[in-house]
């Protein structure tokens, strides 16, 4: 892959602009910017000096972390940086784990991503060790 992933430097311009191209809108520039300061690590795969893609992580830094908001732009899909993108979050988390230690990677795909995690080894819940995953939206009202 000629492109490279950058820790912590993901802008609230770039994770706006990557998060409309994925059609989801375009979120309020205060909770981007607090959710981007909260997140455990951003990664921003580039492009010479342009930003295709993202990732956030959450957690605790031990037990569980959780992957939030991966996208790539549209023009670049399908040429391996999501994959790229994966590896490299895995070999993240593990850095950041002591020897014998073991955590839960979780994530809730996008409708119709599915085959991309399958892709990657990913198991959609419910399997035989756990229930399914569930979301709610929470909001708060003006």
């Amino acid at each position: 892959m000629g492109y490279r992933i950058i820790h912590d430097k993901l802008s609230a311009d770039d994770y706006i602009k990557l998060f409309s191209s994925a059609g989801w809108g375009e979120p309020d520039r205060g909770l981007v910017e607090k959710s981007l300061k909260n997140s455990y690590v951003t990664f921003s795969v580039t492009d010479g000096d342009k930003v295709i893609g993202m990732a956030r992580l959450i957690g605790d830094g031990g037990m569980a972390f959780f992957l939030k908001d991966l996208i790539v732009a549209p023009e670049y899909q399908g040429k391996g940086v999501g994959r790229e993108l994966m590896c490299h979050i895995e070999d993240y988390i593990r850095g950041e784990l002591e020897e014998g230690w073991e955590c839960r990677f979780q994530l809730i795909s996008a409708k119709d991503k599915e085959e991309f995690y399958r892709k990657c080894g990913y198991t959609a819940h419910p399997h035989e060790h756990s229930g399914p995953g569930f979301t709610k939206l929470i909001r708060k009202e003006k």
